[in-house]
């Protein structure tokens, strides 16, 4: 998980996702990336070091280059309650992993369910528990949905496409704009 170390990030249902794992799968590991925030709906570092003293999870710190951890990672998990479309995901997808994130408006956009990852209910531990435990279980799952995931990041993504999308919007809407502002359009 990459965030901000908020609590509408999911983080909370993360560490106890890991609590319900950990202790039939001792060897999966449940990875923490983010820096600390001001914001009244942060964690503190005492509730990220109680979750490490548990072994629930381990906290990476903060960076500012995102790939060798998405690189090292199997699986993207973000269990936001609320997004826009998470820059975090297209990233992991563009890497090529595969996804486990809430479904919810910006985060469902990213995710085909059980084609590159699957979608559960926002603040729902179990559920998120339960996706994560399918790729402990068949890590062949990960590597098929994470090829996925980079297809379809090529396909959605791509920031030619996107800008070849906004461009073409601007034109059919750029003779409008002229049309009521024809002084503007001799200038």
């Amino acid at each position: 998980l990459i965030a901000r170390l908020l609590r509408e990030k999911g983080i909370c249902e993360f560490a106890e996702a890991a609590r319900l794992l950990r202790a039939d799968y001792p060897q999966a590991r449940f990875q923490l990336l983010g820096r600390f925030d001001s914001n009244p709906g942060a964690l503190g570092p005492e509730d990220v070091a109680r979750w490490q003293q548990e072994g629930l999870i381990e906290y990476l710190g903060e960076t500012d280059d995102v790939r060798p951890f998405l690189r090292a990672c199997t699986v993207y998990v973000l269990p936001s309650w609320r997004e826009g479309m998470p820059r975090t995901v297209m990233e992991a997808m563009a890497i090529g992993r595969a996804v486990v994130t809430t479904d919810v408006p910006g985060c469902r956009e990213t995710v085909v369910d059980q084609e590159n990852g699957f979608l559960v209910p926002a603040r729902d531990p179990q559920a998120l528990a339960a996706a994560m435990r399918r790729f402990i279980e068949a890590l062949v799952l990960a590597v098929s949905m994470g090829a996925a995931s980079r297809v379809l990041a090529e396909r959605r993504f791509d920031v030619r496409q996107v800008n070849r999308e906004m461009l073409r919007a601007m034109a059919t809407e750029g003779p409008a704009v002229f049309t009521l502002y024809p002084k503007i359009a001799t200038l």
